[in-house]
């Protein structure tokens, strides 16, 4: 399953955002390391399934209205202060939960009414924009002090082993989750010299950024934005420049799917709108409109949509449904598009049939292709809503 971190200043609204994608338990309160240990729960990802179309209008019985959702996995990780690099705050636990995650959701309390340290200040007292610039400092001092503890060593045993300084950082730096190829593609990027024997702290400095930007895919969730007139929000997004800022209110989202859970509102994640099923009193309803007044204002709470862009844009999946039989697009037990995966852009069938089952992917001898009744090949390239027939031997 694909792991996501939540990550963030203290009482930037991290938990709250944790919460609102998974309903799952998780403290929240208006101080500084509420997050001690990492919540992990199941979020998930919004698209439209494809049993509409397949089964002329009748539902698979396995989406809501048309809508599939898939899951992910989240992490919420105890805030990040300055100086968490050195061990200050909970750094060397904040550091070690980013190890397992593809990538970072940023939380930042767009409101500015929160303090370099996560404390409760007037709103619009601090700017959104140095907490963006002080985690990605955060992150590279990281790299930074794992690169230059070594760098020595590394550089003799280059020298003396004959190995690629490509492959002797990646394997450094594999507990972060950093591989040759992103190596490669980090020394390219950071302009640096050729020769790594001439590398000197700055040199390693500018590697540690392109490494973080390699291997963590990382985007802004702009938080509070119930509290931001839009011209704020759209001069924060405007300044972020290269960051994808995705303006969002966790609180609101929270509040729609707890209502929605306890049957006042028909609500989806990531929807525009919502029903109201129950007369509600004055008070419920005056909160309510006042959430559908923010539905209008961005078009959704941005909660979802920032879960979509991290899985499908910056991770590049794709999502496919495998059958065992490709004429009623069902499994041995009758059920209709039991399953979706979630597969990186350019998986191929043989992939597929791994993802399934090793014995399945072993066995492999050809896929179909459900909707056409095509023959497909075991290099065959999978595309984004394929449904797919893996025919295999058994062993």
């Amino acid at each position: 399953m694909i792991t996501i971190a939540i990550a963030g200043k203290p009482n930037s609204g991290k938990s709250t955002f944790f919460k609102a994608a998974t309903l799952a338990d998780a403290e929240i309160a208006a101080y500084p390391f509420t997050t001690i240990s990492p919540n992990v729960g199941i979020a998930h990802v919004r698209v439209p399934c494809p049993c509409k179309e397949l089964l002329v209008g009748r539902s698979c019985g396995n989406c809501i209205h048309g809508i599939r959702l898939i899951p992910v996995e989240l992490i919420d990780v105890a805030g990040l202060v300055r100086g968490a690099h050195e061990g200050r705050g909970l750094g060397n636990e904040f550091l070690d939960e980013l190890r397992r995650a593809e990538a970072i959701i940023n939380v930042v309390d767009a409101s500015g009414s929160t303090d370099a340290d996560g404390n409760v200040v007037g709103a619009g007292s601090h700017d959104p924009i140095e907490d963006i610039r002080f985690f990605k400092e955060e992150l590279k001092m990281w790299v930074f002090g794992i690169l230059s503890r070594n760098w020595r060593k590394l550089v003799r045993k280059a020298e003396l082993e004959g190995k690629k300084i490509e492959r002797l950082i990646s394997e450094q730096l594999a507990g972060v989750g950093v591989t040759e190829e992103q190596t490669k593609a980090a020394i390219l990027r950071s302009h640096i010299p050729d020769d790594h024997r001439s590398w000197d702290e700055e040199a390693l400095k500018k590697l540690a950024v392109e490494l973080i930007r390699a291997s963590k895919k990382m985007v802004i969730a702009a938080n509070k934005a119930d509290l931001v007139p839009c011209s704020v929000m759209d001069k924060l997004v405007a300044e972020a420049k290269d960051e994808t800022v995705i303006p969002c209110s966790a609180a609101a989202e929270l509040a729609l799917r707890t209502a929605a859970k306890n049957g006042f509102i028909e609500y989806l994640p990531g929807d525009s709108d919502f029903k109201m099923l129950q007369n509600l009193n004055a008070e419920q309803r005056s909160a309510l409109e006042k959430l559908r007044d923010l539905l209008a204002s961005y078009g959704s709470t941005g909660v979802q949509e920032v879960i979509n862009r991290v899985v499908f844009q910056m991770l590049d999946y794709i999502v496919v449904y495998p059958v065992e039989d490709e004429n009623k697009f069902t499994d041995s037990s009758g059920r209709i598009l039991p399953d979706a995966y979630l597969m990186k852009r350019g998986s191929v069938a043989r992939d597929l049939a791994y993802a399934v089952h090793s014995d399945i992917g072993g066995g492999f001898l050809f896929a179909v292709d459900a909707r056409t009744k095509r023959r497909l090949g075991e290099r065959y390239e999978l595309a984004d809503g394929d449904v797919i027939k893996v025919v295999y031997a058994q062993r």
